[in-house]
């Protein structure tokens, strides 16, 4: 069985509807700025994209979070009429910042930013401001932009952890404790608020329950699921793994995969982030020990549709904060075929 109960965050969010299937949370929390809601991205005409040209630079294509997002994106905004160009910068913030300016000089009305770093590129998105460009950053809260479409780490940490801490819970006590490897990536600031916001949810919820035998770090699939095999050298018996994206569930599903031959107990269990196929997949078969993602839209389709209603309040000015908050949800075994029709 893989069912897990879909608790969290109690008295921190309320649930509404992005889709069909689809369970969006809004954070009712005290950081100032819009907190964003399925009504929304609603209010957003896409007819303004019409004619626009929009530049977009992220971080990494070779991210499989990234390269589902980015394909139904292209598609929504080919769909709207939008002239886009989408390039990464492969985490070079010379590059980016090289990106950024062949927009400008290209005559882009809008250009969207994932920064490998955010105060590297404030100063290049001045610049494109300054030329009557319109600028958006996805993840950060810069200074020099329209617009803002970001995640508190922390809060969205602590969502992982407490789902994790709900699992626990339900297999596991003071007495009978369970082992847990985290992996996590603290080289990158958003991703070290994140794991430090798992270690905080866990705790909150399933204290004393759990011992951590093991933090590992690791970006992607590979990194992981090497990690995770010599973990289980010393720890045979850790079960229970948390992190802080695609890479760290996907990996260490492939490990445990291997070290059990697909039988998986009931007690173990891989709860991380992101929303890619592999991971959903891999949380639909009893062959693996995934339990849970804490989402953000929902499918690569619902997210690029909410990323292009951002882009088309930008551009006709309807933005009434520069600060848009994206909000998170548990997926399960009990939804996870119907975010899996909207991927990419």
């Amino acid at each position: 069985m893989k069912k897990l109960t879909a608790l969290f965050c109690a008295g921190v969010m309320t649930l509404g509807l992005l889709s069909a299937g689809t369970v969006f949370a809004e954070d009712t929390g005290s950081t100032e700025g819009i907190q964003a809601s399925p009504e929304f991205y609603a209010q957003a005409d896409l007819s303004v994209l019409e004619g626009k040209k929009i530049g977009i630079t992220i971080q990494s294509l070779e991210n499989a979070y990234w390269a589902g997002v980015m394909t139904a994106l292209q598609e929504q905004l080919d769909a709207a009429g939008a002239n886009t160009t989408i390039v990464a910068c492969d985490d070079s913030s010379a590059t980016q910042i090289g990106q950024v300016e062949n927009f400008i000089s290209s005559g882009c009305d809008l250009i969207m930013i994932h920064p490998s770093d955010a105060a590297a590129v404030e100063d290049v998105a001045a610049e494109a401001r300054e030329a009557g460009v319109k600028v958006m950053c996805w993840d950060d809260p810069m200074t020099n932009t329209d617009g803002n479409w970001i995640l508190n780490n922390t809060d969205l940490g602590i969502a992982i952890g407490e789902l994790t801490g709900e699992f626990i819970n339900e297999h596991y006590d003071e007495d009978n404790k369970a082992e847990v490897t985290v992996i996590g990536y603290p080289q990158t600031t958003i991703l070290k608020e994140r794991e430090e916001g798992i270690l905080e949810g866990m705790a909150n919820v399933a204290d004393g329950k759990y011992e951590i035998v093991a933090n590992q770090a690791a970006i992607d699939a590979n990194a992981a699921q090497t990690a995770m095999e010599t973990i289980l050298i010393a720890h045979p018996d850790c079960k229970v793994v948390t992190g802080i994206g695609a890479g760290a569930m996907i990996g260490a599903d492939e490990a445990l995969n291997i070290a059990t031959g697909g039988n998986i107990p009931e007690d173990m269990a891989v709860i991380t982030t992101d929303v890619t196929k592999q991971q959903l997949e891999q949380l639909a078969s009893d062959a693996y020990p995934a339990k849970g993602i804490i989402g953000f839209e929902g499918s690569d389709e619902d997210t690029a549709n909410a990323c292009a209603s951002m882009f088309a309040l930008i551009l006709s000015d309807s933005l009434e904060d520069q600060n848009v908050f994206r909000g998170v949800a548990p997926i399960t075994v009990d939804n996870v075929e119907a975010i899996s029709a909207g991927m990419k």
